[in-house]
């Protein structure tokens, strides 16, 4: 058992009371997906809106971009909660090195979905977690396939409006479930929040923490 894996046991009876009864969980992000998949984790946490303009730096690598919006986000909110975990995400939508936002209007989103039609695409939710100091970036990725879709098929799914408060234009865990052929991962990635490795990730940096606080 390595020295991480000790102390990830050792606390494991008492880091869903510390985060339950001792730091507030703060999630930055507005996004009620994130929010639903977040209480499978603690139901004790706030939720706030990152006050950050998403602007990616020229030339960042498209796979790097979900953590670096991750990041953006959960710093300058911890700025507000230093002493609260903090957890900020952001799920990006990548098909021959180019991000699919969230499209702007129907022929952005027309556009997006014939790209993804019949091809294998990447959805990279990246995850920044800040606690008292201690702060932790990853990111997971999960291969989506999605079946050839007809004009009219496209047409169909864009007038249902699903799609515009979505990356890539689709949204898995509704109507968009109609458009894929198959995954290759984490299902919970796609639809924002990766709350395995995140469960595992808060564990870590909990043990972090109270391996520095000891140590003091």
């Amino acid at each position: 058992m390595s020295y991480t894996d000790y102390f990830i046991d050792a606390y494991m009876v008492c880091w869903e009371d510390f985060l339950e009864n001792h730091v507030i969980t703060v999630l930055a992000s507005q996004s009620p997906r994130r929010r639903e998949l977040l209480s499978l984790i603690t139901d004790n946490f706030i939720v706030v809106s990152p006050n950050v303009k998403e602007i990616l730096p020229e030339n960042i690598e498209t796979e790097k971009a979900s953590e670096y919006l991750a990041n953006l986000k959960a710093s300058e909110t911890a700025k507000k909660f230093p002493d609260d975990l903090v957890i900020g995400c952001d799920t990006t939508v990548v098909i021959n090195d180019r991000i699919l936002g969230k499209p702007s209007s129907k022929d952005e989103c027309s556009e997006f979905l014939h790209a993804l039609s019949g091809n294998t695409h990447k959805v990279i939710t990246g995850c920044a977690l800040y606690l008292c100091g201690e702060s932790t970036v990853f990111s997971v990725v999960t291969d989506v396939e999605f079946r050839k879709l007809s004009d009219s098929e496209i047409e169909q799914y864009i007038a249902t409006g699903e799609p515009f408060d979505k990356a890539g234009g689709y949204g898995i865990q509704g109507k968009g479930a109609l458009l894929v052929e198959k995954i290759n991962g984490d299902y919970f990635n796609v639809v924002g929040l990766p709350v395995s490795r995140l469960n595992i990730e808060i564990k870590k940096l909990l043990s972090q923490y109270f391996q520095s606080s000891s140590a003091e």
